[in-house]
């Protein structure tokens, strides 16, 4: 967060993004692939070609996973643009840039004739050409990604540069806005990514744990916090480009044609001078907490009594340091609501202070927003201590947090404002914390469901929070 009065600038956890850029970069792709309801097997070098690819994992991964999008671009592209699906013109390449071998390539290098690319400009990316529609990658980022994240991440990445090429087909976005472009193509690869789970993939399979480890992957491809939404080359932060991909993942391909025009809202912005120039990152750690402390009552009691028919009377809030107390919602946990003295209580040694280190300031908000929503949910009436409840307080506070987003507080919080990275932080916060049994011991919601909770309070408000008795 950043304050006008006293500076208190965000600082976010920074990892190293990997661009995934729509470049200018060949082998025309014969096979095509079928969809299938059987055991995923993998598709052979002769049916799917890759120019330069070996016999490793990652290029098998990157085959099986491209030869299901011909698949599921073959079904979609006609039923949601209208036209027949063309295959990639000059097909797909692999370059291993740990140890390139220049006659795994043809005298154009990577690319078509008047638009040639050099085997080493590939290192570290992934990308799709439009003037060649050709998509190319780094079969040593392949590997980096796979280890780092798990396996999925790469036909995640593939899905991608995928979307990319329907782009070429359809259009890009009118604006020339990069984010646009690259939010849609996260978009198109969620969609894809639910067909896949959905058992209709012949060369690829999903477990559902692994969309938890997909996410935590958007964290390194984000754009490093604090830059211009408006570049060219912007993708946009973390919050934005998991938001798409859950569109995709939600809604299919339709929400991704339609939902991505310039009045799309990007969390996405620019630090301010004060921003770039202040020593501290975040804001102090009492000042996080006293803001949260006022914010959190003044936005239940002006909601509350439109959403429930009465007023709100706000519970008290109580830190503690590594031992809960002896109370049925609180005991053996770091979080939680205790009815029987309408107080929540947040363990600070073992987790406000931790998430305060290791992820930022405004996961410390998120983290004291959980279990007030499960006060406010016990104040309406409504259950506290199952799964749903859990979602749903999970959800509330993405509504709560978009109030944060929309200046809201500003008044109430001497100028407190939110600042590039904070929403991506309560997104971390929920993979990192949130699926473990001392925040949440009584669900099973995995943090991909979480994630996605906290998006559809974010977007869509108190009324998506499954607040019926």
């Amino acid at each position: 967060m950043r304050q006008v009065v006293r500076r208190g600038a965000h600082s976010a956890l920074t990892v190293a993004a990997v661009a995934l850029l729509a470049g200018c970069s060949g082998q025309l792709v014969v096979g095509q692939a079928s969809p299938g309801g059987g055991e995923p097997v993998d598709v052979s070098a002769q049916e799917f070609p890759i120019t330069g690819a070996g016999d490793d994992p990652a290029d098998q991964l990157a085959r099986n996973a491209l030869a299901d999008l011909n698949a599921f671009w073959s079904q979609a592209y006609p039923e949601f643009f209208g036209h027949d699906f063309t295959p990639l013109e000059n097909g797909y390449f692999s370059v291993d840039s740990d140890a390139i071998d220049e006659h795994a390539y043809p005298d154009t290098g990577i690319g078509c004739p008047g638009s040639p690319t050099k085997p080493d400009e590939v290192a570290g990316n992934a990308y799709y050409d439009p003037a060649c529609d050709l998509i190319v990658y780094d079969r040593a980022l392949l590997e980096e990604l796979s280890a780092d994240y798990g396996r999925f991440l790469v036909p995640v990445v593939m899905a991608h540069e995928f979307g990319h090429a329907m782009q070429g087909r359809f259009g890009f976005a009118a604006s020339g806005r990069g984010i646009q472009d690259e939010t849609q193509a996260d978009c198109f690869a969620g969609a894809w990514t639910a067909w896949v789970a959905d058992g209709n993939a012949a060369n690829l399979s999903l477990r559902t744990p692994e969309l938890d480890d997909v996410i935590r992957g958007f964290l390194l491809l984000r754009d490093d916090v604090g830059s211009d939404p408006n570049d060219s080359r912007a993708h946009g932060s973390y919050f934005d480009r998991v938001s798409a991909f859950y569109e995709g993942f939600d809604g299919g391909v339709g929400p991704c044609r339609d939902d991505f025009g310039p009045d799309r809202l990007y969390t996405a912005a620019t630090f301010s001078r004060d921003d770039e120039d202040a020593s501290g990152g975040n804001a102090p750690f009492d000042d996080i907490v006293d803001w949260t402390g006022t914010t959190l009552p003044e936005f239940w009691s002006g909601v509350f009594p439109a959403a429930f028919g009465g007023d709100f009377t706000p519970p008290a809030v109580d830190q503690f340091d590594g031992t809960a107390p002896d109370c049925p919602g609180v005991r053996n946990r770091d979080l939680g609501y205790c009815a029987d003295d309408r107080t929540v209580y947040v363990d600070r040694t073992d987790l406000l202070q931790p998430a305060y280190d290791e992820i930022g300031d405004f996961a410390m908000t998120t983290a004291l927003s959980l279990p007030y929503s499960l006060a406010v949910r016990d104040e309406a009436g409504l259950s506290t201590d199952d799964g749903g409840a859990t979602r749903s307080a999970v959800c509330l506070t993405g509504w709560y947090e978009a109030q944060w987003f929309n200046g809201a507080f500003k008044d109430s919080t001497h100028g407190a404002t939110i600042s590039p990275g904070d929403i991506d932080e309560a997104v971390q916060f929920l993979l990192a914390y949130g699926v473990r049994p001392e925040v949440f011991p009584n669900t099973s919601a995995s943090g991909f469901q979480l994630v996605g909770a906290f998006r559809t309070g974010f977007l869509q408000g108190g009324d998506a929070c499954d607040l019926r008795k």
